[in-house]
């Protein structure tokens, strides 16, 4: 009998990601600056992608800051030459890209009626068709290498529909993250590569925060907290064992997946 437990490493070095480079977009704030200080924690080296250079620069001196190898990319993820080049210009600093975090997104709270055709489609681009266009040049790379992680960023938005705010573009495109997530990990699996997605629950974020401080959104609030169990919001540092797991080879039997993060709320 092959006993896997006591001729695998231990736990904790499974879940170490020494030698292995990650990108992550969308890293300059946020969920991906959170995601950014995690995997460069757990030992990768890590290239922080932003469509705005100074935001990026800022994270990857933090990281430098703590020992981390890291590289600052200033993109815009819904350009397919410019996600080309984010790639290579990772590859043509380390060598290698192991880890593909596509994490950059943008929101909108627009009546389903009113809505033009460019706010929804912008809101598209960037969830869906830049997730798809990142991990695409992602993939290339690790299935001529034999082995990756891509982990894209959806949302419980994916599962649910959020009240009180009405929000069907950013819903129907963080279920269009979900899906793409599982069919890339079923085309992919045989080669090597494992996809899957986190989506996050109402998250503290800068960006939530100023959000909070308008009449609208602290209209939602009581709400929001009323629907969720735990009765708060989730931390951006409560998001990074998840990152952390699905990029480590601690995962590498699991593709496929949408990891919810939410404090309960898509229970109920």
């Amino acid at each position: 009998m092959n006993d896997s437990v006591m001729t695998a490493r231990p736990i904790l070095d499974r879940f170490r990601l020494e030698g292995r480079v990650a990108l992550v977009t969308g890293g300059g704030q946020g969920i991906g600056r959170g995601y950014a200080h995690a995997l460069g924690e757990a030992g990768a080296r890590v290239a922080v992608v932003d469509m705005v250079g100074s935001r990026a620069e800022t994270v990857a001196q933090e990281l430098a800051a703590k020992g981390v190898e890291s590289l600052a990319v200033q993109a815009d993820v819904t350009d397919t030459d410019q996600v080309t080049r984010m790639v290579e210009q990772v590859v043509n600093h380390w060598g290698s890209l192991t880890i593909g975090v596509n994490n950059a997104g943008i929101g909108l709270w627009a009546d389903a009626e009113s809505m033009s055709q460019e706010e929804w489609q912008r809101v598209i681009d960037v969830n869906l068709t830049a997730v798809f266009l990142c991990a695409q040049a992602e993939g290339r790379l690790m299935l001529a290498a034999g082995y990756g992680k891509i982990i894209n960023t959806a949302s419980m938005s994916a599962s649910i529909v959020n009240t009180p705010q009405n929000q069907v573009a950013y819903n129907a495109s963080k279920a269009g993250v979900v899906h793409l997530t599982k069919s890339l990990a079923a085309e992919w699996a045989p080669r090597g590569v494992r996809v899957n997605c986190i989506s996050p629950g109402y998250t503290r974020t800068q960006l939530v925060e100023d959000l909070l401080q308008t009449p609208e959104g602290q209209s939602v609030m009581p709400r929001w907290m009323a629907l969720t169990p735990t009765a708060r919001m989730v931390e951006v540092s409560e998001l990074q064992g998840a990152v952390v797991y699905l990029a480590a080879p601690a995962s590498d039997a699991m593709t496929g997946h949408d990891l919810t993060v939410d404090g309960g709320y898509s229970l109920w």
